[in-house]
């Protein structure tokens, strides 16, 4: 029953308080605007004094396929226009390409070198903070293709802009030379492949060709030996069948003295040689038998074996003495072999010349310009900004009047609440 009552003497011992709370804030006015106006004063002062630091960007995006043909139609190179993009993307990350871009241009960090410093004390320091490279994928973007963007930071008195588009072109025309450079090695690599590829044919072909003519001269000469030995096997023969014919002529010849045969006879005319004969008579005789040798005569068988005696050669007494000639004769000189050593041209006789000498006429024939190649398109050059992005003074100047405000509500609460309980102690 008797909550209400507390609750109502709470609520107004509680308006009380703040009422005397707004009072002893009010009496401690003066110390509120001292901080404010003090933290106001400090962060105004801090506006005026800080370097101002300035920011600007540029954008790269890839080129249009077409541009790329003619390098990717060499059959050699192959890049697309996004992974181009990337190559100078990377290439712009990179700690030695923007050493080396400074080293060339000194000049652009000159306003911030100090006496006794080091340009690369001096790069570590600015590169640290001022190059950002973002890339922007269209997948997570309203971007319709990929695109990199470079940010370069830096303070009053510096060429911010030069820095960014110089060194764009840097990347740019460094990427351009590599590419170039890539092209002109694998153009030598691919030539002298090819060079000892045709090295390589000439002396497969080389080999080949004397394989061909030892074959061939081997089975000439074969043939000639054989045909040689065939020829003397066949002179022995003739001689042994002639001292043959002459030892047979030997046996008919005594035979015949003895018979008394001198003139050729036959077997039925020397039975009837002691007989009459009367008138004209024709002998004819019919006999299965060879007649013998002796029924020469004499005469007849001593001329033939003068004859075979006094005989130099038996060559004219077979025919196969002269094919065999003939056919030494032709071995003497190979016409395949002749014109296979006559060749004055052998590479026209090398399989798969023709695919070669397309392939090295093509290489040799390949050139691309690369003053008109374009590697990426610069899609906007850095421009001076209108504005330093730091320091933001409306903001730090706002905060400051805040911070003093709140500091000096604090203190001012502090000591009111002291005082009035110093006076409570003296009531």
């Amino acid at each position: 029953m008797n909550f209400p009552a507390k609750i109502h003497r709470d609520s107004e011992h509680l308006e009380i308080d703040i009422a005397e709370s707004l009072r002893l804030l009010w009496k401690q006015r003066g110390i509120v605007l001292l901080f404010s106006a003090l933290s106001t004063a400090v962060a105004v002062t801090y506006v005026l004094l800080a370097q101002p630091q300035y920011k600007v960007q540029s954008y790269i995006r890839p080129v249009a396929s077409a541009s790329l043909d003619t390098l990717n139609e060499s059959g050699l190179y192959k890049l697309k226009p996004e992974d181009a993009l990337r190559r100078v993307g990377s290439s712009m990350e990179s700690y030695d390409v923007r050493l080396t871009f400074f080293k060339l241009n000194p000049e652009l960090l000159a306003p911030l070198q100090v006496p006794g410093q080091t340009l690369e004390e001096l790069f570590e320091k600015f590169n640290s903070k001022a190059f950002t490279i973002d890339a922007i994928d269209p997948k997570k973007t309203a971007n319709l293709s990929e695109a990199i963007q470079l940010g370069v930071e830096y303070p009053a008195g510096v060429d911010g802009v030069a820095i960014a588009n110089k060194f764009t072109d840097f990347v740019v025309k460094r990427e351009k030379e590599k590419v170039e450079s890539d092209l002109k090695t694998l153009i030598a690599n691919r030539t002298e492949d090819i060079e000892r590829k045709l090295i390589s044919k000439k002396a497969a072909y080389d080999a080949e060709k004397d394989s061909k003519i030892a074959e061939l001269l081997e089975k000439d000469q074969l043939k000639k030996e054989t045909l040689q030995d065939e020829l003397k096997a066949l002179r022995q023969q003739l001689q042994s069948r002639r001292q043959n014919r002459i030892k047979q002529l030997d046996e008919a010849i005594t035979i015949a003295k003895k018979l008394g045969i001198v003139t050729p006879t036959t077997p039925s005319a020397l039975g009837d040689s002691n007989e009459t004969r009367q008138g004209n008579m024709i002998r004819t005789e019919v006999s299965n038998q060879q007649i013998p040798l002796y029924f020469m005569g004499q005469s007849a068988l001593e001329a033939e074996r003068g004859t075979l005696v006094s005989r130099n050669s038996d060559d004219f007494t077979e025919p196969r003495v002269d094919e065999i000639q003939k056919e030494l004769s032709l071995l003497t000189n190979n016409r395949q072999v002749a014109l296979l050593r006559q060749r004055s041209n052998e590479e026209l006789f090398l399989k798969g010349l023709g695919e070669i000498r397309e392939e090295l006429a093509h290489l040799k024939s390949l050139h691309i310009d690369f003053d008109q190649f374009n590697l990426v398109d610069i899609d906007k050059i850095a421009s001076p900004p209108e504005a330093p992005i730091k320091p933001k003074k409306a903001l730090i100047v706002g905060i400051g009047l805040m911070l003093g405000l709140l500091l000096g509500l604090m203190v001012a609460m502090v000591r009111g609440i002291t005082l009035l309980k110093e006076q409570k102690n003296e009531a």
